[in-house]
């Protein structure tokens, strides 16, 4: 999101978290910009019965948790490290700085963050009204759009449990799913790895 040369200009701090480390919890006050150098969160939220509800998955570059630092509210969910990963941190006023300095950068995040609107508005017209094979199809079509390339069959690096959080479907509804959808031939299924 923001080149990472820039990044240590303004002093970032690169900090590493292990495997399910928790990086803010839902209702914190943000004080940070993150962006990942390397590894994965997710953002999600939990029912009282414990259930894991996963409002997005980030990846190397990308950048979470940024629109309550515009928005000046509290954090809607919980960051979680789905692996171990570096992230760069850098302070809530020195992120503003840098977007004064560098309107391109915040253009770029403004254009991210309507991307990141239609994406929750599809979602939660997906959750409410489409049987399972639309929700998860709407899903990974929005993913390859993002993240793939036409040229090459993309390849979902979610797991059955990543797409049920993010679908709000249980695990075996998503594996039946996706095998109707492999017998439909909407997608592939390869080395137990889903590819459209």
């Amino acid at each position: 999101m923001i080149p990472v040369e820039l990044l240590e200009t303004y002093n970032a701090k690169l900090k590493t978290y292990t495997k399910d480390a928790t990086i803010f919890e839902e209702l914190d006050t943000p004080i940070f910009y993150y962006q990942i150098n390397s590894g994965s969160v997710k953002m999600i939220n939990l029912s009282e019965d414990g259930k894991e509800f996963a409002q997005g998955i980030f990846y190397d570059g990308n950048a979470f948790g940024e629109p309550p630092l515009f928005g000046d509210f509290k954090y809607p969910a919980t960051a979680l490290c789905v692996q171990d990963s570096s992230i760069y941190i850098l302070p809530k006023d020195t992120f503003f700085d840098l977007l004064k300095a560098h309107p391109d950068i915040h253009l770029n995040f403004t254009k991210l963050l309507c991307k990141r609107m239609i994406y929750k508005a599809k979602i939660m017209k997906e959750v409410s009204i489409h049987p399972p094979e639309h929700r998860i199809m709407t899903l990974l079509e929005h993913l390859k759009n993002n993240f793939g390339n036409e040229m090459y069959d993309y390849e979902v690096e979610l797991t059955r449990q990543d797409i049920s959080n993010l679908t709000g479907l249980r695990v075996e509804t998503v594996i039946r799913s996706i095998k109707k959808l492999e017998k439909n031939n909407k997608l592939s299924i390869r080395d137990r790895k889903v590819y459209l």
